[in-house]
C-alpha cells in the first residue's frame, strides 16, 4: 500500500513539475512576444496614423472641391433660388411669394416644389452648424417656409372649391377631384347634393378614402385629404422638443408605446400640468396656419377643473336634465359623468417619442371646410359672393350638446359627446416599407407633437398595403414604425468584390440588407422582394443612401439614442471606432464577419472572423480565423467559431501587434497587401462611414 501511495505521489509531482515548466515556457514566450511588439509599436502606430491622416486629408480636400463646384454651378444657373445661408435672401423670397396672387394649381405646385427643396437645404445646414445664432435663424426660416407652403395649398384648395358647382359629377351630384404631383396628392370632395344617405367616398386612383356621419352628409361642407410626401410636422416637433421622453430600459422584443396614466388630486392638477404640458383630452386645437384652419373646439385642463366644480355643486340638476335626453346620449353622458371623479383626474395620453418611432410615407392632412359660396348664373351674368375669410374650417365635433342653454353651459367640457367618429382609409405609399403593422398617430397642434390617443378601430390588411381607422375629429395623421424594429442584428459580413469594391451585408431581426460599395458610391440590395423599387439599383453616396433607406422604413443605422432602446453588450467606443477605420483600409482584400465570441470577450475587447479573400464568390468558412482586438494590441486567437468555450489565448506560432492591420498582414499574401495599399481614399471613407453608421460590433 505504501509503495502505491509513493508511486502516485511521485507521478503527481512529475505532473506538477511538467505543468510548471510549461507555464514558465508559456510566460517566457508571452514576454518575448510582448517585448517584440513593444519594440515595433511606435513604428506600427505611426504607419497607421499616417495612412488614416493621408486618407482623411484627401477626402476633406475632395469634399471641399465638390462643395465649391456645386456652389459655382448654383451661381451660374441663376434660377432665382435664394442662398439658404443668407437670411435676407430667404426673407425677400418669402415676402415676394406670399404677396403673389397666383392661384393656378400647376404654377403654385411648382413654386411649392422649389420651397420644399429650399427647406431641405436649410435642414442640411441646420445639421451641420453648432452656432446658436445660425440654429435660431435656420429654425425660423424653416418654420416660416413650412407655413407658407401650407398656406399656398389652402389657397389652391379654396380656388378649386369655389368652382365646385361647375365640376359636378353627374352620377353623385357632388364634386370630387384629385390633383397630384411628385410631392403632394390633393383629394377634394364638395358636398353639393347633401344626401343624408351619403356615407363616404374612395378616391380609387390614389388609394385614399373617407367616411363621414349623417350630420356632416347634410351639411354644406367640403372634405380634403392632402397627402404630402414630405413631413414638415415631425420636423417641427423635433425643433420644438429638444428633449424627448425616453424609457429607462427596453428589451429586445419591446417596442410598444407606453400609455401614461397619472392620477392626481384637484389641488395637484395645476402643478402637474405646468410640468407635463400635455393636454388632458384626446382632442386639441389645431393651428390654422399648419393644418388648414381647423378650429374644432377642445377641452383644456382649466375647463376640466371647472367641470369638476360644476359636478360638485349641481350634480342633481344635471342628472335631472339627463333623463330628458334620448337613450343613446343618456348612456354616453352618464358614463362620462361617472368617470368624472371629484377628487381625481386621469390623464391618458400617448405622445409619440420621435427618437424611438419614425413617421413614414409623409403626412396626411384630413380636413373638413365650409364650402365656399358657389357662383349663380342669371341672365348671362355670373354672380358670386366674395368673402374675405379665406378657407374656413368646419367645426367638428360641435362644442357641447344641442340642448337647452342651462345644461349646455355646464357640459361644454364634455364636448362632442355622442358625435360619431369619422373614418379614413389609406393605401400605404409604395415608396415605404413597413417591417411591422403600421401604427397611426395624429397631430397635436397645441403641443406640436404626435399622439396616438383618439384613434380607434384600426384595421390593417394582411399584406400591410392598406390601413383604415377612425378618429373623433379631422386632424393630420401619419403612419409610424419602431425605428429600431430591425435591431439587434443577427449577423453581418463585409466581403471584397475587387479593388475598391465590396459588399456589406447585415442580417437584421426582420429583414436582411446588402449594400454594394463601388468607389464612393453605394447601392442597396435587400434579400426581400418587397423592397421599394426606387431604392434598389440606384447608386448614391453613403449619406444619401442612409437618408433614403431610413425614409423608406429600412433602418439599420444608429444614432446617439439607439443604446436607450436596443440592448447591447457594451464595447469601448474608441477601440470600436479604431476597428472600423482599419477594417475600411483593408476592405478591398479581406473579408470580415460576425463572431459569437464578440459577446463573450468583455467590453474592452472585440472579436471578429477575418481572412484574405481575393477571388470572387462566397468566403470559405474554413479559412476564417478569429482575431481579438484591444486598445493596446491585436492577436489571433487559438480557438475557432465552433469551440465549446471562449479562450483569450493567442494562436501558437503567431505574434502580437499594436495595430489590427499589421496583425492581418502577417497572414496575407503580397498581392493582398498591395491591393490594400492601392485602395482609393473615397472608397475607404465610404466603407468606414457605413461601418460607423451601423456599428455592427456593438449591435450584432
Amino acid at each position: 500500500m505504501g509503495t502505491i501511495m509513493q508511486k502516485e505521489a511521485r507521478l503527481q509531482a512529475e505532473r506538477d513539475e511538467k505543468e510548471r515548466l510549461e507555464r514558465k515556457k508559456k510566460e517566457k514566450v508571452l514576454q518575448e512576444l510582448e517585448f517584440k511588439d513593444l519594440g515595433r509599436r511606435e513604428n506600427e502606430l505611426d504607419e497607421l496614423r499616417q495612412l488614416l491622416e493621408d486618407n482623411h486629408n484627401a477626402v476633406v480636400k475632395w469634399k471641399a472641391e465638390e462643395a465649391e463646384k456645386a456652389k459655382w454651378e448654383s451661381y451660374i444657373h441663376c434660377d432665382g433660388t435664394p442662398d439658404p445661408s443668407v437670411q435676407q435672401e430667404i426673407n425677400t423670397y418669402m415676402s415676394l411669394w406670399r404677396e403673389e396672387p397666383e392661384v393656378n394649381v400647376t404654377k403654385v405646385l411648382e413654386q411649392c416644389t422649389g420651397a420644399i427643396q429650399l427647406i431641405e437645404k436649410l435642414s442640411d445646414l441646420l445639421k451641420e452648424t453648432s452656432n446658436i445664432l445660425d440654429i435660431q435663424k435656420y429654425h425660423e426660416a424653416i418654420t416660416n417656409l413650412q407655413e407658407l407652403v401650407h398656406l399656398k395649398h389652402n389657397l389652391v384648395t379654396e380656388d378649386i372649391l369655389k368652382e365646385a358647382s361647375a365640376n359636378i359629377d353627374t352620377q353623385t351630384g357632388n364634386m370630387q377631384t384629385v390633383v397630384k404631383d411628385e410631392h403632394i396628392t390633393l383629394c377634394l370632395w364638395a358636398n353639393l347634393k347633401r344626401n343624408p344617405r351619403f356615407g363616404g367616398l374612395n378616391f380609387e386612383e390614389v388609394g385614399l378614402g373617407f367616411e363621414i356621419p349623417k350630420q356632416l352628409a347634410v351639411s354644406n361642407i367640403a372634405v380634403r385629404i392632402l397627402h404630402t410626401q414630405y413631413d414638415h410636422l415631425s420636423l417641427l416637433a423635433r425643433m420644438t422638443h429638444t428633449r424627448m421622453h425616453t424609457p429607462s430600459s427596453r428589451s429586445l422584443t419591446g417596442g410598444e408605446i407606453v400609455q401614461e396614466e397619472i392620477n392626481v388630486t384637484r389641488e395637484e392638477v395645476k402643478e402637474h400640468y405646468s410640468v407635463q404640458h400635455i393636454p388632458v383630452e384626446e382632442e386639441d386645437q389645431t393651428d390654422s396656419k399648419s393644418t388648414g384652419g381647423q378650429n374644432a373646439s377642445r377641452t383644456s385642463l382649466h375647463s376640466t377643473r371647472t367641470s369638476i366644480h360644476s359636478a360638485e355643486s349641481r350634480q342633481s340638476q344635471i342628472q335631472t336634465q339627463i333623463e330628458a335626453l334620448n337613450g343613446s346620449v343618456e348612456r354616453d353622458l352618464s358614463s362620462s359623468l361617472s368617470h368624472l371623479n371629484t377628487t381625481e383626474v386621469c390623464f391618458k395620453v400617448q405622445v409619440v417619442d420621435l427618437m424611438q418611432y419614425s413617421p413614414l410615407g409623409g403626412v396626411f392632412y384630413y380636413d373638413v371646410f365650409h364650402l365656399p359660396p358657389q357662383a349663380r348664373h342669371a341672365n348671362g351674368w355670373t354672380i358670386r359672393q366674395i368673402l374675405d375669410t379665406g378657407l374656413e374650417a368646419f367645426p367638428y365635433p360641435q362644442k357641447g350638446l344641442q340642448m337647452n342653454g342651462s345644461l349646455n353651459s355646464k357640459l361644454d367640457d364634455i364636448e362632442g359627446l355622442g358625435s360619431p367618429l369619422v373614418g379614413v382609409s389609406v393605401t400605404i405609399p409604395g415608396h415605404v416599407m413597413f417591417l411591422e403593422n403600421p401604427q397611426v398617430a395624429r397631430w397635436d397642434a397645441t403641443g406640436k407633437q404626435w399622439r396616438m390617443d383618439g384613434i380607434t378601430e384600426v384595421a390593417c390588411s394582411e399584406d400591410k398595403s392598406k390601413i383604415a381607422f377612425k378618429m373623433d375629429s379631422f386632424q393630420p395623421f401619419v403612419l409610424i414604425q419602431d425605428t429600431y424594429a430591425n435591431f439587434p442584428f443577427k449577423s453581418w459580413e463585409l466581403k471584397p468584390l475587387g479593388q475598391d469594391s465590396a459588399v456589406y451585408t447585415i442580417k437584421g431581426d426582420l429583414i436582411n440588407v446588402s449594400i454594394t460599395v463601388q468607389g464612393h458610391k453605394c447601392m442597396v440590395q435587400t434579400l426581400e422582394q418587397k423592397c421599394p423599387s426606387h431604392l434598389t439599383g440606384k447608386w448614391m453616396n453613403s449619406t444619401a443612401l442612409q437618408r433614403a433607406m431610413q425614409d423608406s422604413g429600412i433602418n439599420i443605422f444608429v444614432n446617439e439614442f439607439t443604446e436607450k432602446y436596443v440592448t447591447t453588450y457594451g464595447k469601448d467606443p474608441l477601440t470600436e471606432h479604431s476597428a472600423y477605420e482599419q477594417m475600411a483600409l483593408f476592405s478591398s482584400a479581406c473579408a470580415f464577419t460576425w463572431s459569437r465570441w464578440n459577446a463573450k470577450c468583455g467590453p474592452e475587447h472585440l472579436v471578429m472572423q477575418v481572412c484574405e479573400h481575393l477571388a470572387p464568390g462566397p468566403v470559405p468558412k474554413d479559412r476564417l480565423c478569429l482575431y481579438l482586438l484591444g486598445a493596446q494590441r491585436s492577436q489571433r486567437l487559438g480557438i475557432s467559431e465552433s469551440s465549446e468555450d471562449f479562450s483569450p489565448d493567442h494562436c501558437a506560432g503567431t505574434e502580437f501587434h499594436s495595430t489590427f492591420i499589421h496583425m492581418l498582414q502577417d497572414h496575407m499574401s503580397a498581392e493582398g497587401i498591395a491591393r490594400t495599399r492601392a485602395s482609393h481614399n473615397l472608397f475607404v471613407d465610404t466603407v468606414q462611414s457605413l461601418l460607423c453608421a451601423t456599428r455592427p460590433l456593438l449591435y450584432a
